[in-house]
């Protein structure tokens, strides 16, 4: 059974960087086939998907987030990192890390797509 933890600080000011980290236990990063993601949820736009780190280290981002988004990978400590610059109060939402095993590429833009789910973590965007 995959668990996923995220972590990072719960407030950042206005053009500031976004930094969560997703810690991984009962599985590994490099399991193949697996694709590790950046999801969050807010009021007024519902579920988006932000991108994702596959067991290869390809990575993939929403089109509409990908000049400020950035994922890594930490193979040491089991972790993927969400990098998200230039932050304002639109990027106010709860972020959840998920993940899924696929033969092909994503993305997966639903939520039932998705395994395994982090507990999520709100992040506020505000001076």
């Amino acid at each position: 059974q995959v668990q996923l933890q995220e972590s990072g600080p719960g407030l950042v000011k206005p053009s500031q960087t976004l930094s969560l980290t997703c810690t991984i236990s009962g599985g590994s990063i490099t399991a193949n086939l697996y694709y590790w993601s950046w999801i969050r949820r807010s009021p007024g736009k519902g579920l988006e998907w932000i991108g994702y780190i596959a067991w290869n280290g390809m990575t993939n981002y929403s089109p509409s987030l990908e000049s400020r988004t950035s994922i890594s990978r930490d193979l040491s400590n089991n972790q993927f990192t969400l990098r998200l610059s230039s932050v304002t109060p639109e990027d106010t939402a709860m972020y959840y890390c998920a993940c899924r095993r696929a033969i092909a590429p994503g993305p997966w833009t639903q939520e039932k797509e998705y395994t395994y789910w982090g507990q999520g973590t709100q992040v506020t965007v505000s001076a």
